[in-house]
């Protein structure tokens, strides 16, 4: 008789990626990054435009050089989003300098 606890949408069966947890480093990086650019447009030591540009040139660098250090495809794709999220957050508030 077959077993009917199987599940087709079962990460553990053969054959499929297994699914893994965020990265805690990369969350905490990410969130240090982002304060650390707030906490500078807080102080007026740089723009919201000066924030803008820098995040969309770490998007590029991270595009341009990103498999070159070995990331996949989709990793690379995960975080160039990541880094266009953060400059699209921003951008609204440019409007209010």
């Amino acid at each position: 008789m077959a077993d009917l606890r199987s599940n087709d949408n079962d990460s553990k069966r053969a054959g499929s990626e297994p699914t893994r947890e965020p990265d805690a480093y990369g969350q905490a990086a990410m969130l240090l990054v982002e304060s650390l650019i707030h906490a500078l447009i807080a102080r007026s030591v740089i723009s919201v435009a000066d924030a803008v540009e820098i995040v969309a040139v770490a998007a590029e660098v991270k595009q341009e050089i990103g498999l070159e250090l070995g990331d996949g495809p989709a990793t690379l794709q995960r975080s160039v989003t990541l880094l266009r999220a953060i400059s699209a957050s921003l951008k609204p508030d440019i409007k209010r300098e």
